[in-house]
């Protein structure tokens, strides 16, 4: 089992797509199940309600490997957390691979069963950091291309230094960036890029004060 932990915003889940695709690149038969925590438990709920619980079962203990994204989502929820736990047991003891994402290490994560916390941590356990600089824009570039549009280094140097809290962000202000520029028919430059960020800019510059 492989556990990743930490990290900021998507990064998790971005690292989980990534190492899914990885995957099938190699191994392009191999069946591979990706869902949230609060999806495993939901797809639980149902299958309870209708009596078909043998159903749900099968079909994730028939993958080859299982990613569970947010574990944190579960705390509190004990039948859930069984349900996972007993999921989490056939895999492993059937040689398949499990990959599971949260926001704390499992020695953090109060809330969750000590069985399943010891089962958790008895394989490769990673904290993800957050982001670098250097990585922010690299994706920033990445986003860039798969729009197919032309953003300048220094604006994608701006976005990178200021927007630091997480990939969702980052991402979501090249959007605004890219579609407040297409919308009054500019080019992207840099004015235009403060313009269209400049209530997020505004929140990451922010001071918390000594009353706060």
């Amino acid at each position: 089992p492989l556990f990743l932990y930490g990290g900021v915003g998507l990064g998790k889940t971005h690292l989980m797509h990534a190492i899914a695709w990885a995957i099938r690149e190699k191994w392009p038969d191999k069946p591979i199940v990706y869902m949230s925590a609060e999806k495993f438990m939901y797809r639980f709920i149902a299958a309870i309600r209708s009596q078909n619980t043998m159903e749900f079962k099968e079909a994730l203990r028939s993958v080859d490997v299982l990613m569970v994204d947010d574990l944190q989502f579960l705390l509190g929820k004990d039948s859930t957390q069984e349900e996972f736990f007993h999921t989490f047991n056939a895999l492993v003891d059937a040689g398949k691979q499990i990959i599971i994402s949260a926001d704390k290490s499992p020695a953090d994560l109060s809330g969750l069963e000590d069985r399943l916390r010891t089962r958790l941590g008895c394989g490769m356990v990673a904290d993800i950091h957050a982001t670098t600089f250097e990585l922010r824009i690299g994706i920033l570039q990445a986003k860039a291309a798969a729009a197919r549009v032309d953003v300048p280094a220094k604006v994608i140097e701006f976005l990178a230094h200021k927007i630091t809290s997480n990939v969702r962000d980052l991402e979501g202000a090249l959007n605004r960036v890219i579609a407040h520029a297409q919308l009054l028919g500019r080019p992207i430059n840099l004015d235009g890029t403060q313009e269209a960020i400049s209530d997020l800019l505004r929140a990451h510059d922010r001071r918390v004060t000594i009353e706060e």
